[in-house]
């Protein structure tokens, strides 16, 4: 890495941004530059909306992107390799790191000025993204990592262990809870994306990541994680309402990641629910299915009077036309228009089964996806018109339940839920599992389904920790790798690998990347022999399917 660079490039766009401020300033005062600001009266907090910004992109492309493909979320139809197939490249962390070294500056700015909220919030954020990077990777560069003053730069930092860097995560959060509670002010609340200025919301959030990353080593730290949950629960400071989640909005300059672009190779075509997750939509008549996913373009329909197996076009309203498929686009256009598109079968003649269901998922890691379920124009960039897309909202560039969540009341109340279940807590898991799924469809706008949610055979709660992680898997749609790493930790819910996938188990890391390698081999080289490798690695320790600190000697991965 380099540790200096990108660090000193955001010190010289403090000055000039400090220098146009500055022409707004009153020129006559005495001992003030009247061109522009020293680096030591630079304004920090002018770094903190990229660095939200940043980190919430990042998190939310991994969610919505390969890591849904990995908890069966959702599949692609098309250049699929990696989403579906887990066929992974080795991947450098470069943006996290810059995300670091501009907070760096920002903490040390704050300490040097003295402000406690801005120390805070860079605590914070220091330990959002350290503890991503440890949760993806394993062990990684933290105690020297950033050294990047110019007098005697680590250029080649050392890989600290995976449990070193998540015991630091959790006092600096428990660092920052304590400025937090100090009541002090940010100055330039808007520089704030996440909360505006809000320290109470700042406070909940540094309790809710010690929740969070407490819960993450409870498998080899379980007496330091039921106190540290146990201390923040009794505080009754943590994320509680759909009001209090971290989250930023899209907008037209700043577009949501599945918006169309007019072209059956966008992400909006190709992206098409698992039907892993689509089929316990369907059985629990769960009412956020019609916000995240659209019927199928055309409905299959069983006609056993058909003298033919399948008819090879389809019908509109009911009438035959001499149509075989349509682009993405017309049909969005004649579906708009109220039209509705079927295509009959004789069940009795053909010699393939087709899904009949209004919403259609796909099968995991298929061989072929864009042929499945009887697509007529099967290709890697032609529409699938029997098999369900994601939903209206998703293919605009913003919309007001379309965010880049980092963290919600509902993973809240589903760690309080699991605590309470294991008995770590005084608290009743049943209400903390039924405050979570009512957080969870707030987020999506269906919260007065709740009570027939909840009533559900299958929804309501029945007391297993099964239950409450697939609640939890389900609620983590487009922040998939939280239930990504719920599952190593317990197993649940149950994934299988389909047929197309290299290895027959899902991934358990992150592979360091090249970058790495090649420039702090030393240090890589040692982090990489502490990996365990398994029967599925297949390229040597640094796989990803090689387990970190984190899963050694644990009973999930069970292999």
């Amino acid at each position: 890495m380099n540790m200096t660079s990108t660090y000193s490039k955001w010190l010289v766009l403090i000055i000039i941004v400090g220098f146009l401020v500055s022409c707004d300033e009153d020129l006559t005062k005495t001992n003030i530059n009247p061109n522009g600001v020293s680096p030591e009266s630079a304004n920090a907090s002018l770094l903190l909306p990229n660095l939200m910004r940043d980190f919430a992109r990042e998190y939310t492309e991994l969610g919505e992107g390969h890591i849904a493909g990995v908890v069966q979320h959702m599949q692609e139809d098309a250049w699929n390799e990696e989403y579906n197939d887990y066929d992974w490249e080795p991947r450098d962390w470069d943006n996290y790191y810059n995300m670091l070294r501009n907070n760096q500056f920002v903490y040390e700015k704050s300490v040097e000025q003295e402000q406690e909220a801005l120390q805070a919030i860079s605590l914070t954020m220091k330990s959002l993204i350290f503890g991503h990077i440890t949760d993806l990777w394993g062990d990684a560069p933290y105690s020297e990592a950033l050294k990047v003053s110019d007098d005697d730069p680590v250029l080649t930092p050392v890989f600290d262990s995976q449990e070193d860097i998540y015991l630091g995560v959790i006092e600096d959060l428990k660092e920052a809870a304590s400025l937090f509670d100090s009541g002090a002010a940010l100055g330039n609340t808007d520089a704030d994306l996440f909360f505006g200025g809000n320290m109470e919301k700042w406070h909940k959030f540094a309790h809710s990541l010690i929740l969070r990353y407490s819960l993450r080593i409870s498998e080899k730290l379980p007496d330091l994680a039921r106190d540290n949950i146990r201390e923040v629960y009794q505080s009754g400071i943590y994320l509680g309402s759909v009001s209090d989640d971290v989250s930023i909005p899209y907008n037209d300059a700043d577009p949501w990641i599945t918006a169309a672009t007019g072209t059956d190779a966008s992400n909006f075509r190709r992206r098409r629910p698992a039907n892993t997750l689509l089929d316990k939509l369907t059985a629990y008549s769960d009412p956020r299915l019609e916000v995240w996913f659209a019927p199928v373009h055309v409905q299959w329909v069983e006609d056993t009077s058909l003298e033919v197996a399948v008819e090879p076009t389809i019908r509109r309203n009911g009438e035959p036309t001499d149509i075989v498929s349509m682009t993405e686009e017309e049909y969005y256009a004649e579906v708009n228009a109220g039209n509705e598109f079927t295509r009959h079968f004789n069940p009795e003649l053909a010699d393939t089964e087709y899904d009949t269901s209004e919403y259609v998922g796909l099968p995991t890691a298929l061989l072929e996806p864009t042929a499945y379920n009887g697509n007529p124009t099967p290709g890697q960039q032609v529409q699938n018109q029997h098999v369900s897309q994601l939903g209206d909202i998703f293919r605009q560039t913003s919309h007001e339940l379309v965010q880049s969540r980092v963290m919600t009341a509902a993973e809240v109340h589903f760690i309080l839920a699991e605590a309470a279940f294991k008995g770590w807590i005084s608290a009743n898991a049943e209400e903390h599992y039924n405050d979570a799924i009512q957080q969870a469809l707030n987020i999506w706008g269906v919260g007065d389904r709740y009570e027939d949610y909840i009533a559900t055979e299958g929804v309501s709660y029945e007391g297993t920790l099964e239950q409450i992680m697939e609640q939890k898997w389900i609620s983590s749609f487009t922040i998939a790798t939280e239930s990504w790493f719920d599952w190593r930790r317990t197993g649940y819910p149950e994934l299988k690998a389909g047929p197309a996938a290299v290895r027959p188990v899902p991934p358990l890391r992150f592979m360091y990347g090249n970058n790495e390698l090649d420039t702090n081999s030393s240090n890589a080289d040692t982090a990489v022999e502490r990996l365990e490798e398994t029967e599925y690695a297949n390229v040597g320790k640094n796989s990803s399917w090689s387990k970190p600190w984190l899963l050694q000697d644990t009973e999930h991965p069970s292999w």
